[in-house]
């Protein structure tokens, strides 16, 4: 699958076998995590942390559904490996790079699923409630002064991914010239 093929193929997979990547595939996306383009080249203010505890991930899970107010619900979809993307926060209110880099990892990661035909899911709503839940958040054993940005969802789906077709005008755009 080239780049494009891999772009207009991606799509957020919520359904998964409960089946663990295996190591190969997840060294894969690893490498296209480090490979992702970071503001300033400050890779050191970045952490990824890969949870395959299944009990760890049930408890995300029931935190973010007490947060919600919302019994039985799994916003991880029963997938196996929780990809946690970190930044360090320089405490300027206008600088969201730190954001924006975890962003940056966690799509490539997203893209890297899709090439190697795994499942992926973008996830916020767990991170907000691991940033609530102090216990939950001790256990990552983030390096001091990091701060869960975003996460992805991984594993096998028996979901396929198939090229679409993307309107033109799906967001406002104007060009400046």
């Amino acid at each position: 699958m080239n780049g494009m093929e891999c772009i207009f193929s991606r799509r957020s997979i919520r359904s998964y076998t409960g089946e663990m990547p295996s190591g190969a595939e997840l060294d894969q996306i690893l490498r296209a995590v480090y490979a992702a383009p970071v503001g300033m080249g400050r890779y050191d203010s970045l952490h990824v942390t890969v949870v395959k505890n299944p009990d760890y991930l049930a408890r995300l899970e029931a935190a973010a559904g007490a947060q919600l107010g919302k019994e039985n619900y799994h916003p991880l979809y029963g997938a196996p490996v929780l990809l946690i993307f970190s930044s360090v926060f320089p405490g300027i209110p206008t600088d969201n790079s730190s954001y924006s880099n975890c962003a940056i990892l966690s799509q490539n990661a997203a893209l890297a699923a899709v090439s190697l035909g795994l499942g992926a899911c973008h996830i916020w709503g767990a991170i907000r409630a691991l940033n609530k839940e102090p216990q939950l958040l001790s256990e990552l054993n983030l390096p001091e002064g990091f701060v869960p940005c975003c996460a992805l969802a991984l594993g096998r789906t028996q979901e396929r991914y198939e090229e679409r077709t993307v309107a033109d005008n799906r967001m406002m755009t104007r060009t400046m010239e």
